[in-house]
């Protein structure tokens, strides 16, 4: 095969729809800067471009020509024209590596190059994803160097007014851990499921490092997450629990003074200083934060650009801490970060220093089962293991899931008695619709009390009256939420979007005369700082309070509620059902998950766990393919990544 005639056949697959268009044009400019290029550098390039994607860090060459199909994951079709190109390059190897480290395109990874591909230890990256990887890697590596030094005493002082002792206390309680050793490092990691009680634990992390401070009055505290939805929640969760802390320690701590530290949450893009059209923050590493210590929740979510972009901007000095399910799905961008961080969090892996520090701060012996020899960022992570939420049927089901037992959550979805959880056979979408109208015995009856809420609308003028409206219908809307494993076809976010606004309009539910109408959900898609909107962010389109003035899309902000006009939003979609992915960083009373017939490699465990989660009260399977549940929990998500390699 000819590098012209494997360009032919990149162009094909692109219009087959097995590789992007964006692909095939990648190892055609290849082909532009080095026109004697060979076949399987154009190759490469294709399918690292791919790679990148579908979230990949890189491309794993072991893998690529050791089974191709099963790391692409492509129809037959597309196998088998797969076979024939690869049969007709270099099948060793060593010839693959020799071939591409020859190349002035590629780069070792240990030197300056300006070359568009590296290649370091068998994975071959975009320059771009490897300079994201190595960045990552060298500030986790700065931050957790050294412990910090700590008064032990004092410490354990504060850690048992924090936690009080309950029941046996030699059991260790490992959110009084967490804060033990997030106060020796200035980078932390908390990663547990739903319910384990992560931003309770941040906000007595917050009341340790402001009672141990030599200057407390001066201490900058940031709170961040990366959706508007994520970030609102993260600061109402911390206040819920300072209050509480407040209740518990009485004058004993200066609480009061500590949240007047703490700035309102934000997005990470707005927290950085996000300029549009462009990659670039204002807060970089020559422009640093103003902070002293960094709250960033929903980390799973984080991307491997944004994560370099945050971790340099942050002084040497602060303290970060991330809070995070590392089982919940990645993010859509390449990298799974979180996931790479905590890949070991459960074993524990502590030293016998840490073992020591842990035992004199918090007066409890760590398990002997968590010892080890880890590397330095095990000793600076802590996974939080007791769910006081997600007890009862919807936490059985998650864990099931989450082991990748099919028997058992199949056997929990059909034979729960509370009604807390159940599965409907959905031949076809119009069952979904009902659902999302009318709900189902033992749970929240969908959207219906939202549309009721909608109705109930007050006299123009009363400008009180219309806020508390506003809130009662944005509260009544997050009560319920239909999830899809897809974006597009009838069983996608798209398609059960526009059935379920056909629906509500034909029963006379909804009256839309255009694009905004009254009571029309819509989900930001594209950061807008000058608007004060970001990506994910979930409003309702209602009239104001003055009559006859123009709609606008009202936001929930804590207790409040915040609008912009609709002509000023460019970029959102109606969000009566919405992706796995977007719901991240949000919870709902009842949530319906939507399986697809077949969706591939997008149906996976995490993607199922990581929609059973955000459901407080009720669940609801909904899938027109019985199997493809089961096979959903046999596909793990898996992102090729070299960061745990470079951080040893």
């Amino acid at each position: 095969m000819t590098p012209a005639s494997l360009l032919t056949t990149l162009r094909e697959w692109a219009e087959s729809g097995w590789l992007r268009r964006l692909d095939a044009a990648f190892a055609g400019f290849l082909y532009e800067l080095v026109p004697d290029a060979v076949p399987e550098l154009l190759m490469a390039g294709a399918l690292v471009a791919h790679m990148e994607g579908r979230g990949h860090a890189c491309l794993l060459l072991d893998e690529l020509l050791g089974d191709p199909d099963a790391l692409l994951g492509w129809p037959a079709e597309a196998q088998t024209a797969l076979q024939a190109a690869m049969a007709s390059l270099h099948t060793d190897p060593g010839a693959w590596t020799e071939t591409l480290q020859a190349s002035p395109l590629v780069g070792t990874g240990d030197a300056p190059s300006s070359a568009p591909l590296v290649l370091h230890e068998g994975r071959l990256y975009l320059r771009r994803y490897w300079d994201y990887e190595r960045r990552v890697a060298t500030q986790v590596l700065a931050r957790g160097a050294t412990p910090l030094p700590v008064d032990t005493i004092a410490v354990r002082r504060q850690l048992d007014l924090l936690f009080p002792a309950a029941g046996d206390a030699s059991t260790l309680d490992w959110q009084k851990a967490a804060c033990g050793l997030a106060l020796r490092g200035r980078f932390s990691i908390i990663t547990g499921g739903p319910g384990t009680g992560k931003t309770y634990t941040a906000a007595r992390l917050l009341a340790l490092l402001f009672a141990m401070d030599a200057s407390p009055d001066r201490l900058r505290v940031m709170l961040a997450a990366p959706t508007g939805k994520a970030a609102a929640r993260l600061k109402q969760s911390i206040d819920a629990a300072l209050d509480a802390l407040n209740a518990q320690v009485g004058d004993r701590l200066p609480l009061d003074e500590l949240a007047s530290h703490i700035q309102p949450a934000r997005t990470l893009h707005s927290l950085l200083g996000a300029r549009p059209d462009t990659r670039r923050f204002r807060f970089d590493a020559a422009h640093p934060l103003e902070v002293d210590v960094l709250i960033v929740d929903e980390a799973s979510m984080i991307h491997l650009e944004m994560m370099a972009a945050l971790l340099e901007a942050l002084p040497p000095t602060a303290r970060v801490v991330f809070l995070g399910d590392k089982d919940q799905l990645a993010s859509v961008e390449a990298g799974a970060v979180l996931g790479d961080l905590c890949r070991d969090a459960e074993a524990g892996r502590y030293r016998p220093e840490t073992l020591a520090y842990l035992e004199a701060v918090t007066g409890q012996r760590v398990p002997d089962a968590f010892a080890g020899d880890g590397p330095p960022l095990a000793q600076q992570t802590v996974m939080l293991r007791e769910s006081r939420r997600f007890g009862g049927p919807i936490g059985q089901l998650a864990v099931a899931v989450n082991q990748g037992n099919a028997t058992s959550a199949v056997r929990l979805l059909h034979g729960d008695q509370s009604a807390a959880l159940a599965w409907l056979d959905a031949p076809l979408p119009a069952d979904v619709i009902a659902l999302a109208l009318r709900g189902r015995d033992g749970a929240l009856g969908g959207f219906g009390g939202y549309l009721k809420a909608l109705h109930v609308r007050p006299a123009p003028g009363d400008a009180q009256t219309h806020a508390d409206w506003v809130l009662t219908v944005l509260q009544a809307f997050e009560r319920f939420r239909l999830l899809c494993a897809v974006r597009q076809g009838e069983w996608g976010a798209e398609g059960l979007n526009a059935a379920i606004e056909r629906a509500m309009v034909a029963e006379g539910s909804l009256v839309k005369r255009g694009a905004w109408y009254e009571g029309r959900p819509v989900m930001v898609t594209r950061n807008d700082a000058a608007v004060g909107v970001f990506n994910g962010d979930i409003g309702i389109t209602l009239p104001p309070a003055t009559p006859g003035a123009p709609l606008r899309a009202y936001f929930l902000d804590g207790n409040t509620a915040r609008s912009v006009g609709v002509s000023r939003l460019a970029s959102v979609e109606t969000a009566f059902a919405m992706t796995v992915h977007k719901s991240q960083g949000s919870e709902f009373d009842h949530t319906v998950l939507v399986l697809p017939r077949d969706a591939g490699r997008v149906l996976t465990r995490e993607l199922v766990y990581t929609g059973i989660t955000r459901a407080r009260s009720a669940f609801t399977l909904v899938t027109p393919r019985a199997p493809a549940f089961a096979e959903a929990l046999a596909q793990r998500t898996r992102r090729a990544s070299g960061l745990l390699s470079l951080l040893r």
